[in-house]
């Protein structure tokens, strides 16, 4: 198993991680073009050269980024892999000096075990600014934030 930066040819597996959590409602979709101009925000996860996880970091400000994107393969689940994920999110916000790691998500417990702290969402108004007033959820939001400072 490698962690590593993403490439442009991950696009296409990413999309279609991505897509599958976005009709769920689990995440946000991303659409094929986003993902080339941001890949570089991009960490992999893989197996033997198949693409099995991913997140990415977002800046929100000078002392703020967001843990988006955050997927596994279902059949990858449980293994340590997105703790491996999140743990590259980590070390690329200290590289940027960013002192504070947020996330929104439904996987509290998997964020509190990876060393974040349940927060309230309206402490993040760079987040409410930048993303939640086009969210079709804004005013029935039901993820939960989560912060670590590093």
């Amino acid at each position: 198993m490698v962690c590593r930066k993403a490439i442009l040819e991950d696009v296409e597996p990413l999309a279609q991680m991505i897509e599958e959590y976005a009709e769920r409602g689990i995440m946000l979709p991303r659409s094929r073009k986003v993902l080339e101009r941001q890949i570089d925000q991009f960490v992999v996860a893989e197996i033997d050269g198949r693409v099995v996880g991913c997140g990415s970091l977002c800046r929100l400000g000078t002392d703020l980024v967001e843990i988006r994107s955050l997927g596994l393969r279902d059949e990858c689940k449980r293994m340590g892999i997105g703790s491996m994920i999140v743990e590259e999110l980590i070390k690329e916000a200290q590289h940027q000096q960013i002192p504070k790691i947020m996330a929104l998500t439904y996987a509290v417990n998997f964020f509190v075990k990876n060393g974040f702290s349940v927060v309230d969402k309206e402490v993040f108004p760079e987040k409410v600014w930048t993303d939640c007033v086009n969210c079709s959820k804004q005013n029935a939001c039901d993820e939960i934030a989560v912060l670590k400072m590093i």
